[in-house]
């Protein structure tokens, strides 16, 4: 009888995101102006349709896409060893690209003009409902908070907690995208499960 000993994937999918965003970031911080070519213009993105997928590389301050990266990094790499690099990298740019729309559409439907958005939140949020529906009941631990608790609580309280923080303190946080990309990984997790195109972690 012959064993053959199992190495869990390494992710690549994820590290090769985090080096594209760290490259884009390197590139902005020596071309400024970047940020108007690459960046979703609410008004005009139809006359430049590539930035539904560039803005999603694009990030502004040090805390912005440390956490970005962070988050995507840890759930991430979950998600992706258990449906795989195709599956992963489909929730991801579906789940960015839905969230940019949602964000247009509520734009326009607020009437707010022509804003900028840029950042990789949608496209994580999506990875996190994902991830939330194939294994709900995973217990993690969420910086400060030291007890742990299910994956589920974790995701719906960080969207909530971002939400309010947009309405009451900082509007510049892009709660559209992160609404748009959540309920795109929610129906790609619910997907993946009626297919059971995942593995059991």
């Amino acid at each position: 009888m012959v064993y053959k000993r199992y190495q869990q994937p390494e992710a690549k999918s994820v590290l090769i995101l985090i080096a594209i965003n760290i490259i884009f970031l390197i590139a902005l911080l020596v071309k400024d102006n970047l940020y108007l070519t690459l960046g979703l213009q609410s008004a005009t993105w139809y006359k430049e349709p590539w930035t539904l997928v560039t803005s999603l590389f694009v990030h502004d301050f040090p805390w912005h896409i440390i956490f970005n990266m962070l988050t995507l990094y840890f759930l991430g790499s979950y998600l992706c060893n258990m449906i795989g690099d195709a599956r992963f990298c489909a929730v991801y740019f579906v789940g960015g690209i839905v969230g940019n729309l949602f964000y247009i559409l509520i734009e326009h439907l607020l009437g707010h003009g022509n804003s900028l958005a840029f950042g990789a939140s949608g496209a994580i949020f999506a990875v996190a409902g994902a991830f939330t529906i194939l294994a709900p009941k995973m217990k993690v631990v969420v910086f400060p908070i030291p007890v742990p608790m299910p994956l589920w609580v974790a995701i719906i309280g960080g969207f909530l907690l971002l939400t309010g923080l947009a309405f009451a303190v900082d509007n510049s946080i892009g709660w559209q995208a992160h609404t748009g990309g959540l309920l795109t990984g929610l129906i790609a997790g619910y997907i993946l499960k009626k297919r059971r195109k995942y593995i059991l972690l």
